[in-house]
């Protein structure tokens, strides 16, 4: 009969040690690895395959490691945790370190039954990692056993390789390009979001009623909304039929009660506080109609809500946060200030007379169609703003749109021609479909004037070039300029022509032997809606392989607007130029907003702004518009969505003027007329009072619900369980070098915090092996530097200075294994015994690194969830184990900083070693006990975390599996002032 092993003991089975988990029956046994991860969990059955119990071997005495080996093989067990017994049960399994800030939403969170939240901080902050850690932490405790992400289809595979790399969720990608193959592989009846528990969908795909009510009926438990402001409509406004459905949708997704909902946006408001009430309502009904003013409102929406700026969390954790001392003090690298520079050009004579000749046109067009109807009005009125845009834009647009009919010629009336003509030719702040946004839009409405538009689009075509094209001269004159100062810019362009005829003119040519004007080791690439969001991504990280790591070399990227929202560029690139100007400045944010966020080295942003100083269009659009928001914004300190319809009022009066009144009237002409006037009045009454209920709100709603004291508490044990960044660093540095790898600091004298590289070809093989598969097997092989980075917002190929970067892991993994093998080969940093003589002690005093496993009963609304998690430990005692005088935990540690002062002889350090592990027994009793008092904090700790209700911790309990793993054993012994200085072998 077989033997019955309580889960959490230790089995050898296969001829390795393993930790028998909750899942296993009689029958069958899921066992890890001692040490391992839960990639490496097997089911094993014991009739089939011998199966024995297992005591965790002790120490070898003749084994002796030096000074570090304690401190080595403590972090090298600690970053191999990835199943914590802490309250955050994903933190020690994801492959992210979040910043402290970042697990206010998470405590927030953790105090709901059914999570609702409203996510709002500012752009850059992290709001996809705040998400991200929640589902994570949701799923890991089975508070939640599905996830779809609603988003964007240009966003989709975004999210995915987020929740992949950083989360460890695989996700299926829902989109109308993968629907058809997901469908095949169903069975009959079965419904995809069924057989697919994690899922990425489009927001505009799953948002028709044909797919809407599936997805409904079979909607996850978790569902995350990216850019939710998208999917809510104001009460006063025009509503388009896209936003109603999108609304409709979450409407029902948010009416089951039970379902979490996460909703992230940066920006709430979008300038319409019925809009906010709307969103707010999808969190909680009762949001939407509570008044917010009263103690009693602001309190139930702290509950849910957390809108932060950058300047809240740049320092946190301080003594300003009303902490005691700076010790976890938190400081976050965002580029501290946006240059901003307004650039100037003028048309070139030929330019001018065909702007010139085409707003006669267009001028001609709307004023015969006014006399037609106000079917024929709008479309004439559409088709003169894409030629007037276009000519602006480039040649190459303005001969495109000349060529091509326009989209609104086909509407059947008024409203139609709008909706038709509209997304092509204005910059929506609200439009989460830029999907096909970017092509250029066409201006022939009518047959007999077909002849005319080609000889105009003949002109344009001649003016390519720097010779007649002075926008693109002065292009490359301020290009060169930020080139020069080593930044790598952004041009973001409104249309695909303009993109692909400036990628054309700047790159260089190695057929035709066409040198770039910005010089020869300048890589130029254009990415565009021609692509699929996928090949986007693809195509930056060409242009940076290609730029590559010589200093010389330099990234241009041409860009349209289907980057400017959601994707993160700021690995990469470090100043953003607006060649064409957006007719909304939530656009030109946007698009600064994809270099200046976290994790972008550079504590200034460089933007540059090219406006035409003689087309009619751009100063007024640059003066009334752009320069307004960028006013609000220093105010604020955040951006403010100006309001769609009274941007397209003032640019709309603008176009007005320049058709009907001609290049004669002067600026202050167009200031002074009377629908300028109004529409300018409209903008600015409606513009401030957003301005005014954002800076209201901030104020009102700031983050309330968690006191900095509380995240302080659960950051500081959340380091002593896995440790920090210091330790990261030490261990890395220390455990390389013992290795044999090459290292060379970025920063000052080798300072610990600074940035290095690392040459492993000199190293053991199976570090080799272990790290080929996450840095590539050609960087191993060639041995090129691996670069280490202090922030954990790093680059592809690069490793984060954290316990929870996969080359780090590589590393530990390597160095555990190597020290529970004495027989391994190569070098062996870390080993399970040393003894040190040292004036660090007066007395003798023994270190023991002891892992504690502990058996969790989590209840969640889903049932109770058994876990095995483990912990290590640090202990030391004065003396005989026999009579030991136990030190506190502080000590404890500080002996990991203790050096050797005079050498120790090592048959005498042997025979010491031997004597301290025959005696280990006498101090089973008081690592049993600590274990229980380990246990006992850590059952307070859940409770604490999660204080709101009391049903999420009814039926929680937290035991220490007996007996603990001495897993090292150190003896630090006094030094004598007779004996030479030295180091210890």
């Amino acid at each position: 009969m077989a033997l019955t092993y309580s889960a959490g003991s230790l089995v050898t089975a296969r001829g390795r040690e393993w930790v028998v988990l909750p899942e296993s029956e009689p029958d069958l046994l899921v066992l890890r690895p001692l040490g391992g991860s839960d990639d490496d969990i097997a089911a094993v059955f014991p009739a089939f395959e011998t199966v024995k119990g297992a005591e965790f071997a002790p120490p070898a005495p003749g084994d002796l490691g030096d000074q570090r080996a304690a401190g080595l093989l403590r972090t090298a067990l600690r970053v191999g945790f990835r199943s914590g017994a802490g309250p955050f049960r994903s933190l020690a399994g994801i492959a992210v370190e979040p910043r402290a800030y970042q697990l206010v939403p998470l405590l927030m969170a953790l105090r709901q039954k059914t999570v609702r939240m409203l996510i709002s901080d500012d752009v850059g902050i992290g709001k996809t990692v705040e998400a991200g850690l929640i589902a994570s932490e949701l799923l890991a405790q089975g508070e939640a056993t599905g996830l779809a992400v609603l988003c964007s289809p240009a966003l989709a595979e975004q999210w995915q390789q987020e929740l992949r790399s950083k989360f460890g969720i695989d996700a299926e990608l829902v989109l109308s390009s993968t629907v058809s193959r997901l469908e095949r592989g169903l069975d009959l009846g079965q419904s995809l979001f069924d057989k697919y528990p994690h899922v990425i969908v489009s927001t505009d795909f799953i948002k028709s009623t044909r797919h809407r009510d599936d997805f409904v009926r079979h909607c996850p438990d978790l569902v995350i909304v990216d850019e939710a402001h998208t999917c809510v409509t104001s009460d006063d406004s025009k509503v388009s039929t896209q936003n109603q459905l999108r609304y409709e949708l979450l409407r029902r997704v948010a009416e089951d009660a039970e379902r979490h909902l996460l909703l992230v946006t940066a920006t709430p408001h979008s300038g319409k506080e019925s809009a906010f009430r709307n969103l707010l309502g999808l969190v909680r009904p009762e949001l939407a109609r509570v008044d917010l003013d009263s103690e009693k409102g602001r309190k139930l929406l702290a509950q849910h809500f957390v809108a932060r700026k950058r300047a809240d969390v740049r320092q946190y954790l301080t003594k300003e946060d009303g902490l005691a001392d700076d010790s976890l003090a938190e400081r976050t690298a965002f580029p501290s200030d946006r240059y901003f520079k307004d650039e100037t050009y003028k048309l070139s004579p030929a330019y001018r007379a065909l702007l010139d000749d085409a707003i006669a046109y267009a001028s001609e067009r709307v004023e015969e169609a006014d006399g037609q109807g106000r079917r024929e009005a709008r479309i004439a009125w559409w088709s003169a703003i894409a030629l007037l845009r276009s000519l602006v834009s480039s040649p190459r647009a303005a001969a495109q749109t000349l060529r091509t009919r326009s989209a609104a010629a086909v509407a059947a009336s008024a409203e139609e021609a709008d909706r038709l003509g509209a997304p092509l030719t204005s910059d929506s702040a609200d439009s989460d479909a830029l999907e096909g946004m970017d092509v250029a839009p066409g201006a022939e409405t009518e047959e007999n004037a077909g002849s005319r538009l080609a000889e105009l689009a003949k002109r344009a075509k001649e003016l390519e070039g720097p010779a007649q094209d002075l926008k693109l001269k002065a292009l490359i004159k301020h290009l060169k300029a930020l080139l020069a100062d080593g930044y790598n810019p952004i041009v973001f362009c409104r249309y695909i022509p303009t993109a692909e005829y400036l990628a054309e003119q700047l790159g260089n040519d190695p057929e035709t032997k066409k040198r770039s004007p910005l010089g020869a080791k300048t890589v130029v690439k254009a990415v565009t809606g021609t692509l699929s969001p996928q090949q986007r991504l693809d195509r930056i990280e060409e242009l940076a392989a290609e730029a590559g790591e010589d200093a010389g070399a330099r990234r241009v990227l041409i860009a349209t607007d289907c980057l400017s929202e959601g994707v993160n560029l700021q690995h990469h690139f470090d100043a953003v130029l607006h060649y064409d100007l957006a007719w909304n400045p939530t656009r030109h944010d946007q698009r600064e907003g994809r270099v200046d966020r976290y994790g972008q080295k550079r504590d200034e942003v460089r933007v540059v702004t090219l406006y035409g100083e003689d087309n009619g269009i751009d100063g007024k659009v640059l003066e009334v518009l752009i320069k307004k928001h960028r006013q609000i914004k220093k105010d604020l300190g955040i951006s403010v969505s100006v309001p769609d319809e009274m941007s397209t009022g003032v640019t709309d009066a603008i176009v007005e003027w320049l058709l009907l009144r001609g290049r004669q009237g002067e600026q202050e002409a167009l200031f002074e007329s009377d629908s300028f006037q109004q529409s300018f009045a409209d903008l600015e009454q409606d513009w401030n009072s957003a301005a005014d209920r954002e800076k209201a709100s901030r104020s009102r709603f700031a983050q309330r619900s968690i006191h900095p004291e509380e995240v302080a508490r659960e950051v500081a044990a959340v380091r002593e369980a896995l440790g920090g960044a210091g330790e990261i660093d030490t261990f890395v540095r220390e455990s390389l070098n013992a290795l044999g790898a090459v290292l060379r600091d970025s920063g000052a004298s080798g300072a610990s915090g600074a940035d290095f590289t690392a040459q492993v070809g000199g190293t053991p093989v199976g570090l080799r092996d272990a790290l080929a598969p996450v840095v590539g097997a050609e960087t191993v092989e060639r041995d090129r530097p691996i670069p280490f980075r202090s922030t954990s917002a790093v680059a592809r190929g690069e490793a984060a200075l954290v316990r929870t970067d996969p080359v780090v892991g590589a590393l530990a993994s390597h160095v555990l294994n190597a020290a529970l093998d004495t027989q391994a080969d190569g070098a062996r940093p870390a080993r399970r015994c040393g003894v040190v003589t040292t004036d660090a002690v007066t007395t003798r005093t023994t270190l023991l690194l002891v892992r504690y496993r502990f058996h969790l009963t989590l209840p969640s609304r889903n049932g109770e969830k058994q876990v095995v998690a483990e912990d290590a430990r640090l202990l030391a005692f004065e003396g005989a184990p026999r009579n030991a005088a136990w030190l506190p935990q502080e000590r404890a540690v500080e002996l990991l900083e203790a050096r050797a002062t005079e050498n120790t002889a090592a048959a005498s350090g042997e025979r010491t070693m031997t004597r301290i592990l025959d005696q280990l027994g006498d101090v089973t009793p008081y690592l049993e006990s600590y274990g229980d008092e380990l246990a006992a904090e850590l059952d307070a700790s859940h409770r604490r975390v999660r204080a709101a209700s009391g049903e999420i911790v009814r039926g929680l309990s937290v035991t220490a599996q007996k007996p603990a793993d001495v897993l090292g054993a150190y003896v630090y012994l006094p030094a004598t002032a007779s004996v030479p200085a030295g180091v210890s072998a």
